[in-house]
């Protein structure tokens, strides 16, 4: 037996409509239902992650010996999108720079190598 919506939904559902311009089927509304139900999911996932690197961001700050650990998250905190491309950037150079450092160290091995024998 379905239930019978609530005086305030029918309200909520009418509005929604008129700005549209049409009404929703079953299924767009349960889709659109979904959708809100996964970006709210998403957005209290956010501030959860939020919140445990800000008390971690505290107790490095309290903590001398963490504190540039403490910058850093402080610094991801503030601004994320350029702490990710930052980061992003010295990925690839510590990649390739330990790549350059094996080849380097591997000349210099067979050359030592042929001074010995």
């Amino acid at each position: 037996m379905a239930e019978e919506p609530r005086p305030d939904h029918l309200e909520q559902d009418l509005q929604a409509a008129r700005e549209r311009g049409r009404w929703l089927s079953d299924e767009e509304q349960d889709e659109q239902d979904r959708q809100q139900l996964q970006a709210q999911q998403q957005m209290e996932q956010h501030l959860s992650r939020r919140r445990r690197l800000t008390l971690l961001t505290a107790v490095c700050v309290l903590l001398p010996p963490l504190w540039p650990l403490a910058f850093g998250l402080s610094f991801y905190l503030l601004f994320p999108q350029t702490a990710a491309r930052i980061g992003l950037v010295a990925g690839i150079v510590l990649l390739l720079g330990g790549l350059a450092l094996t080849g380097a160290i591997a000349l210099v091995t067979l050359g030592l190598l042929q001074l010995l024998f």
